[in-house]
């Protein structure tokens, strides 16, 4: 073998399922050397930073010298203990923090390391389809088999795990699901999760659950935990994170609550691989979740913010012809293409439509494949800017559409 051409490249890293956001970073910039005005509208990135008091907490334990020590990834006792008490205070959940809570850079440093703690190369595991990439790369990186459960309008996007095989919760390590969802906003009730739960402790598999928009619910609508699930302690573990929920995202904190053995577990790679969120980090995560269960507080959270910002987006669709339905939570509106772009001899892809959009328009989004193959069809726009930006956006959308639906 000629040494000199050696690729230097793991062939996992093809299976990792995130090139679709370097591709769209490519459009953004070809769009913008055409003069276009970008609208962006492709990324999860809150455009806010976290409260004043937030701020200020984190700038206080930064000067602390004392701070700058290796933090260890447990995380410490106070924000540990801080994590149990907001689940009490949120889900009328009860955790040991010695054991059923741990620290983490951020949900995806979680939900990228699981799959090796937990499994061994060859296994199996069921994730979504369309889900979050790193659900579908976290196994492609760990050797783990994916079954993909597909999430279809006809469920309302909810998985069907009653066509989930036999043989399939027998293979399964653990099955990975998202409520309220990424790029889809489904939603499950109580009576979802204890039918969910009750197949996982038939069948001894883990529930892997993604919480990451707890705090951005609609309409009244307050996202629940599976551990409110009766048993599922026994059965299930639940990511946390501080990036949506307090406008967080650049600070990479979030925990993981649930099962101790599979929180040991992932502990016990952590400590191999890394020395956990730095102390300041966790200073200020602890200001999060204390104003947040502090009554006094004038701050309802980030949900009616982008609520607002919602209703803004898909009525201004709504009257440029583009009938998209309003998510009950999280920070995206998940889009069927409008009809006279699926209809035809030659209908548009997702992929089509958006890098179309965004070179005409300047407005991106991501297309629905991306995060998945039963994402065709679809395209996911984020919630990221000011109301204001989301109706020039729908108008701009709305030109686009006109002026290239009418050709079809």
């Amino acid at each position: 073998m000629n040494h000199a051409t050696r690729p230097w490249r793991a062939d996992k890293l093809s299976r990792l399922g995130s090139s679709i956001f370097a591709e769209v970073s490519a459009w953004k910039k070809e769009a913008e050397m055409a003069g276009r005005d970008l609208i962006d509208l492709s990324i999860g990135s809150p455009d806010l930073g976290p409260t004043e008091a937030v701020r200020r907490a984190l700038s206080e334990a930064v000067l602390n010298e004392k701070n700058y020590t290796y933090p260890g990834s447990a995380g410490s006792d106070a924000f540990r203990e801080k994590c149990v008490a907001w689940m009490e205070y949120r889900f009328n959940v009860r955790l040991d923090p010695k054991a059923e809570v741990l620290s983490l850079m951020g949900s995806q440093d979680g939900l990228a390391h699981l799959a090796q703690a937990i499994c061994n190369p060859g296994d199996l595991a069921i994730v979504p389809n369309p889900g979050y990439p790193i659900y579908a790369g976290s196994l492609a990186i760990a050797g783990v088999k994916a079954y993909e459960l597909p999430l279809r309008e006809e469920h309302d996007f909810l998985p069907d795990l009653e066509s989930i095989p036999d043989e399939i919760w027998e293979q399964a390590v653990f099955i990975l699901l998202n409520f309220p969802g990424n790029p889809i906003a489904a939603a499950a009730d109580r009576s979802y999760f204890e039918r969910l739960v009750a197949l996982a402790r038939k069948w001894n598999v883990l529930i892997v659950h993604d919480l990451a928009y707890s705090e951005m619910g609609f309409d009244g609508y307050r996202p629940p935990s599976i551990l409110e699930t009766p048993g599922a302690i026994e059965t299930a573990v639940e990511f946390h994170s501080f990036s949506k929920s307090f406008n967080m995202a650049g600070c990479r904190i979030g925990f993981l609550a649930g099962n101790r053995d599979v929180l040991a577990s992932l502990l016990e790679l952590k400590n191999n691989i890394d020395y956990g969120v730095f102390g300041p980090i966790q200073t200020a995560a602890i200001a999060a979740l204390e104003q947040a269960m502090d009554p006094s507080q004038s701050t309802a959270g980030v949900a009616g913010l982008y609520e607002r910002r919602r209703d803004a987006l898909i009525d201004a669709l709504a009257r440029e012809g583009w009938v998209v339905p309003k998510p009950k939570a999280t920070m995206f509106a998940w889009a069927k293409l409008p009809a006279a772009f699926l209809e035809g001899a030659e209908p548009w892809s997702s992929r089509q439509f958006a890098r179309e959009l965004l070179i005409a328009t300047g407005v991106a989004v991501i297309p629905g494949d991306g995060f998945g193959s039963e994402g065709e069809g679809y395209v996911r726009i984020a919630l990221v800017q000011e109301e204001a930006r989301l109706r020039e956006a729908a108008a701009r959308i709305g030109q686009f559409i006109t002026m290239h639906g009418n050709t079809k």
